[in-house]
């Protein structure tokens, strides 16, 4: 007999969710209190949301610095899915912290009872789905799926505040023990050709210098289909290139994102007028191309050929909380011009496309024809969050660096190539989650 657990995550699965987690509520975890989800902001890279806004609203004279988003939110019972229209998260840089709130509201057969209750042992689960829907449902302490699923918490993983239940989709099966046991099959096989998931399932060989990555997937049975979600039982596998397998030095820095500015004259004047003012003439002489390049972090001197400088308004490094949600990492110039920027909204949005948790595999690559091979030493990082993100931002251990151009700029058709990158060094890498471990497949 199927245990009510798994039928519980099998019908959601069955409306299209792909990823399941429990909340356990706290009395106040409510309509009226909102429902708490962690004091961080890694709840935004487990539920998906939309853009995230200002709340100008204010409580007795008071204006309330915090954010919002908006959430596809749908209550599960046994007629389908139910939507609730007004569901969103609430973020509280101040605490900092993040909630949900508006479940209720216009929600046909919403399980009011439950939500509005202060009763003790209620647990919330989530289905999360690839198109962002969010599925939930509430049950009480008394009821056979959570008793199942008290049976088993002790062993589940954490993240954050939420429960896990990857393990328990998966049968039993740990997802990162299960992971490693792959790596280290795939490290057993030694030199592999470089290949790419083909679209019927089965790999195809892959000539181009950059397959890396591609013969991993193809080897762990991922397709680069360009989901958003995570590629092997919940986790987001990473390769990168060394030079040996001895001290697995990375061969060059990891980009975290490739955001375009939001504000500044990169912005608001154009891409050209940003690189005539701001770049510089190409130092291999290539006639009319104009190129803005350079390293930019934190705190640094002004930039020699941009006179460009990164800093940070709205975040407090000493406490790591917003100060301000609209604050924002700008490239200013000396005389304060912003030439560019990128708010704080913004970059929590492309953040929050992180996964929760990422392995990092060392490569090698050996050519003609190109092949692989994967090291026995593999980073297990999890718990990232944008907070730790716009530390690392003020430490300047993540940092801008760009490579855009104009090239035909001296003619009437010049041509702009852009290339925004925010990136770090990769043995800094731990700094951007909160849980990071080394594994040696080899036990050693």
């Amino acid at each position: 007999m199927t245990n009510p657990l798994n039928r519980l995550l099998d019908q959601m699965a069955s409306h299209g969710a792909v990823r399941f987690y429990a909340k356990r509520l706290a009395p106040n975890d409510n309509s009226k209190n909102q429902v708490y989800l962690g004091g961080d902001f890694g709840a935004l890279n487990i539920i998906p949301h939309g853009e995230i806004e200002d709340d100008v609203s204010t409580i007795a004279g008071s204006v309330r610095n915090r954010a919002k988003a908006k959430v596809n939110f749908f209550w599960l019972d046994d007629q389908g899915l139910a939507q609730a229209p007004d569901a969103q998260l609430i973020l509280y840089p101040k605490y900092p912290e993040v909630r949900v709130s508006g479940f209720l509201r216009g929600a046909v057969r919403a399980p009011k009872d439950l939500m509005r209750s202060r009763d003790e042992g209620r647990i919330l689960f989530f289905g999360i789905s690839p198109d962002g829907r969010v599925i939930g449902h509430v049950l009480a302490h008394s009821d056979p799926v959570v008793r199942a699923l008290d049976a088993i918490v002790d062993t589940l993983p954490l993240s954050g505040v939420f429960i896990d239940l990857e393990t328990v989709r998966q049968g039993g099966t740990n997802p990162k023990e299960a992971l490693l046991e792959a790596l280290r099959r795939i490290h057993s096989r030694g030199w592999i050709p470089s290949q790419k998931m083909g679209r019927t399932g089965v790999p195809e060989p892959y000539s181009a210098r950059n397959g890396g990555g591609y013969t991993l997937e193809a080897e762990l049975g991922i397709s680069p289909n360009g989901c958003a979600e995570p590629d092997f039982m919940g986790w987001e596998v990473k390769q990168y290139g060394v030079r040996d397998f001895t001290k697995f030095t990375a061969k060059s820095p990891v980009t975290l994102m490739t955001p375009e500015p939001t504000g500044g004259v990169y912005r608001d004047k154009g891409v050209e007028v940003f690189l005539r003012r701001f770049g510089y003439a190409d130092k291999a002489g290539k006639a009319g191309r104009i190129n803005f390049g350079g390293v930019y972090a934190n705190d640094r001197d002004f930039h020699a050929e941009t006179n460009l400088a990164l800093r940070m308004t709205g975040f407090d490094p000493a406490s790591g909380k917003i100060t301000d949600v609209d604050g924002a990492i700008v490239l200013v110039a000396r005389d304060d011009t912003i030439a560019a920027s990128w708010g704080f909204k913004e970059i929590m949005a492309h953040w929050n496309r992180k996964h929760a948790k990422a392995a990092y595999v060392p490569s090698l690559m050996r050519a003609p024809p190109p092949e692989y091979s994967y090291g026995p030493v593999v980073e297990m990082n999890q718990g990232t969050d944008v907070l730790l993100l716009l530390g690392a931002f003020a430490r300047g251990a993540v940092y801008y660096d760009p490579g855009i151009k104009l090239e035909n700029a001296d003619t009437g058709k010049p041509v702009t190539k852009r290339r925004s990158q925010f990136r770090v060094r990769h043995k800094l890498l731990p700094c951007l989650y909160s849980e990071t471990s080394i594994t040696n497949l080899l036990g050693n």
